[in-house]
């Protein structure tokens, strides 16, 4: 079942290859809706796809990164 998340990246982590490690560590697939870097704060709209397990363990992983990791609402894409 996928989640869509919002995702804050802090200045330090803006550049880190992140999706690519949840995708690679935890067998999730993502599909980024929208995504910015603006004032040295970089945010990501994300859905992920696969077991609630995978899913949970991405988001501790992104956790413990630094990134911020929230649950987004509404039709992402319409805004």
């Amino acid at each position: 079942m996928a989640e869509h998340l919002l995702l804050t990246f802090p200045e330090t982590r803006a550049t880190e290859p992140v999706i690519y490690r949840i995708v690679t560590d935890f067998d999730v697939v993502p599909n980024i809706r929208r995504a910015a870097i603006e004032n040295h704060l970089g945010w990501m709209v994300i859905e992920l796809d696969g077991d609630p397990d995978d899913i949970r363990k991405a988001k501790e992983y992104l956790t413990a990164q630094g990134i911020g990791v929230e649950r987004a609402e509404g039709d992402i894409v319409e805004g």
